[in-house]
């Protein structure tokens, strides 16, 4: 499209001004020119062009009329609703739906709500004139096209203007004229009106109820990117004018001074406790360093402790919460993705035993996590592939559509996606707060979180704590488990090769390192899940469901063993 240089300079001009981070979502019948004009308003107004038909065609391999061959239109529909929700959580993108999208409440509600939705309108001439003579949508495959676009456009254009935030018809006009007028109407409309349609950072918020017979408490997880720098979302969980932060020698220099002077523009006093870094720390000297300070500075029942880092920083802040003055108020603020999505909720903290993992600890519940997905960014990449375990975690235990979802989105996890990346931590958060909600003190649900731990724990403690990370331990561990699983007749060798796949796409390793059988199973005897002198399991009937079995036949727990150290 040639539009002259100084139009083009004054739209650019109003893009930033007004239309920077803004969705632009399009809607309407076939032939009514979505993508045309999609691709000329993206090029235009420089934003990521995304057509549904085709996300859906790239995820699932095949062309959409194979789709409604084989699933029929429910199951392409439901394909079509995966893809949408999934889209509509980017930023700064211009997004050409298919022309059935808006039949579903759900679609309707999530395009309305995340962006400026534009109804391209055209006559039924129009349409019956661009899509004569095309072969590739299923529904118009039909003797006679006139009646079957008339009878649809009856059917939806209710909905689209039920959807939409404007209306363009696009009739016979050129593409410049419509690109034109497009931009037009949306600089000169309101975006405050419109919902989610600002740059800034969003977020969403879980919450973590925990109910007891004589009480109910609960405590917030925020997500979102960049949201470490609303101090407003922490003010509240903090009882005294005075805190002190926890954090290690790498996070430090990322994001305690800047984390700090904005706690002290509200006038919060910031005691800083620096540790050294990484799991060969997680033990009673280093823990002793942060009672140190706490004494040292006079530190009061009142005066919030707060875990800025990973897991290991998590666990130790958490326990010293627990027991300094039997329990002063506790904030986490992971910067791990394994800590975010696993070890800053729940509650669990603790310390290494050089006889055991996290053998020596307590459960102590924080006011607050808040998880922002922005320190990802400095996060080395085999940290962020290890914080990848335990989001596939998840969906094998409980969420198969969870699982679904990390084999269509893991590439987009590995670039560091922001949007991705925040639904794998909200979906995560969310899956977790269920447990811990029914079983905060883990006496039973809680356990089948520990998918992988039991094998994983002893490869940590086997080879050296550090040596291998934690969430590289747990992914070895969960393939084991499912070797296991297999063994044990609970899932197939299909299933094996799924969750082996996976954990590939995402850079873990896959095989176990070499240790006796025997040095295994007297590591494993250690794991907090052994009663009665018998190691439970975590093992899997299909994925999606876990189940705990003690009834491991010892010989098929050493096939296992031996098998899973071999390439």
């Amino acid at each position: 499209m040639d539009l002259n240089k100084s139009y083009k300079k004054e739209i650019s001009s109003l893009a930033q001004d007004k239309l920077q981070g803004v969705n632009i979502i399009l809607v309407g019948m076939m032939g009514a020119g979505k993508t045309t004009i999609g691709k000329a308003l993206s090029a235009l107004l420089d934003k990521d062009f995304v057509d549904s038909d085709h996300e859906i065609q790239d995820r699932t391999g095949v062309k959409i009329p194979v789709i409604f061959e084989i699933e029929g239109e429910a199951g392409f529909r439901k394909r079509e609703s995966e893809v949408i929700l999934d889209l509509v959580q980017k930023r700064n993108i211009v997004l050409a739906t298919g022309g059935g999208a808006v039949l579903s409440q759900e679609n309707r509600d999530a395009l309305r709500q995340n962006g400026i939705v534009i109804y391209l309108r055209s006559s039924v001439n129009d349409l019956y004139r661009r899509t004569r003579h095309d072969k590739n949508r299923p529904l118009l495959q039909t003797k006679n096209l006139l009646e079957r676009l008339n009878e649809l456009h009856l059917q939806r254009d209710a909905y689209y203007r039920e959807t939409a935030h404007l209306i363009i018809d696009s009739g016979k006009q050129g593409v410049r004229f419509l690109i034109q007028k497009l931009i037009r109407k949306l600089t000169t409309t309101d975006l405050e009106f419109l919902p989610n349609c600002h740059s800034g950072p969003t977020m969403q918020t879980i919450t973590v109820d925990l109910a007891t017979v004589s009480e109910k408490r609960h405590y917030p997880i925020h997500i979102g990117h960049g949201i470490l720098k609303q101090i407003d979302l922490v003010l509240p969980h903090i009882p005294q004018k005075r805190v002190a932060i926890v954090t290690n020698e790498t996070v430090a220099p990322l994001y305690l001074k800047e984390f700090a002077q904005q706690l002290e523009e509200k006038n919060v006093k910031v005691i800083p406790i620096i540790l050294p870094d990484g799991e060969a720390h997680k033990n009673w000297q280093t823990l002793n360093l942060i009672f140190d300070a706490l004494l040292k500075n006079h530190c009061e029942r009142n005066t919030t402790i707060i875990a800025l880092g990973g897991g290991v920083i998590g666990d130790l802040t958490g326990f010293a919460a627990a027991t300094y003055l039997r329990g002063v108020p506790f904030i986490q603020i992971p910067t791990s993705l394994l800590a975010q999505v696993d070890s800053s909720v729940g509650g669990k903290t603790g310390i290494n035993h050089p006889l055991g993992k996290n053998m020596i600890g307590a459960f102590y519940q924080p006011r607050l996590v808040l998880a922002d997905s922005a320190t990802l960014n400095t996060l080395p990449d085999r940290e962020l592939y290890a914080g990848l375990a335990e989001v596939i975690k998840y969906g094998l235990i409980r969420d198969p559509e969870f699982f679904d979802w990390l084999e269509r989105n893991m590439h987009r996890l590995i670039a560091r996606d922001p949007e991705v990346l925040n639904q794998a931590i909200q979906r995560s958060c969310e899956n977790k707060a269920e447990i811990v909600a029914a079983d905060e003190k883990e006496k039973g649900v809680r356990a089948l979180l520990n998918l992988g731990h039991t094998f994983g724990h002893a490869i940590e403690n086997g080879m050296g704590y550090g040596v291998w990370l934690h969430g590289e331990a747990v992914a070895a561990g969960i393939v084991m488990a499912a070797e296991l699983s297999l063994r044990m007749k609970l899932i197939n060798d299909a299933d094996v090769e799924r969750i082996r796949a996976l954990f590939l796409q995402a850079n873990l390793p896959v095989v176990a390192p070499k240790m006796k059988p025997e040095r295994y199973l007297e590591l494993m005897l250690l794991d907090k899940k052994v009663e009665a002198g018998k190691t439970r399991f975590i093992l899997l009937d299909k994925i999606g469901e876990a189940v705990m079995r003690a009834d491991i036949p010892s010989e098929i727990l050493k096939e296992t063993l031996l098998a899973s150290m071999h390439e």
